[in-house]
């Protein structure tokens, strides 16, 4: 399989390109518009068929490269059911795969940073990966209050969903702020600060006393993105 791990710095927004090395087919997770030109530049290198962009949910912090992605390469765009997105070619349910080539993205339904979050498991024949956008963060949880979030549902997706993968299952976020890449499903369990609650209760509390500003994109992002992302405005060639 191909994969590579892309970076958005103005948003610390993790995107992700997954590629069938025999047949070229390929996604993309989590695509920001600014970042066209480079996913154009190496989807021509890497000589790969974009049929899907899937966004893991409407995010607030950037401007989805969906729109861009359909429009240049003719790539469906994916929200997980319950987004009231427009413009989206297909809502996924929980449990339903995305195919590429011999490789398939199970989605997995993991309300509560959004009401319309989903995480994304591919398990390439060696290893289980779980693209948990912003639901699971490395040492972190994404955040509960606004777009009608609520940190009970995200204690369970997290809880009864999330952490009931193997503990080796490898953990690629929407988002890292530490500069780190990745983690284990185990390494959350023992050492993420959030996760170390006695009960819901506790985990409610915690996420309702955060008190963090606003995303400084979100008045512009949360509008372009509810219609799968705007068309992009700058310069690039395929």
């Amino acid at each position: 399989m191909i994969f590579r791990q892309l970076f958005d710095h103005e948003t610390w927004t993790y995107t992700y390109l997954l590629g069938d090395a025999a047949t070229r087919d390929a996604v993309m997770i989590d695509p920001v518009v600014e970042q066209m030109p480079l996913y154009v530049r190496l989807l021509k290198e890497l000589d790969l068929k974009l049929a899907y962009g899937i966004d893991t949910h409407v995010h607030a912090d950037h401007v989805t490269g969906l729109g861009a992605l359909r429009e240049t390469y003719g790539a469906q765009s994916i929200h997980g059911i319950g987004s009231t997105a427009t413009g989206v070619d297909r809502f996924v349910k929980d449990g339903e795969e995305i195919t590429f080539g011999s490789h398939a993205l199970t989605a997995i339904a993991t309300p509560g940073h959004t009401d319309d979050s989903f995480s994304y498991l591919l398990n390439d024949g060696e290893r289980n990966i779980v693209f948990t956008g912003d639901t699971l963060l490395i040492r972190g949880s994404g955040r509960t209050d606004f777009q009608n979030g609520d940190a009970g549902m995200q204690y369970d997706s997290i809880f009864n969903k999330l952490l009931t993968l193997p503990e080796e299952t490898i953990v690629y976020p929407g988002h890292d702020y530490r500069g780190v890449a990745e983690s284990r499903i185990g390494e959350e369990k023992r050492f993420n600060p959030r996760l170390q609650v006695a009960e819901k209760a506790e985990y409610i509390e915690l996420m309702g006393n955060l008190k963090l500003a606003n995303p400084k994109f979100m008045d512009v992002a949360v509008p372009a993105n509810l219609a799968a992302g705007v068309t992009y405005t700058g310069e690039y060639h395929i």
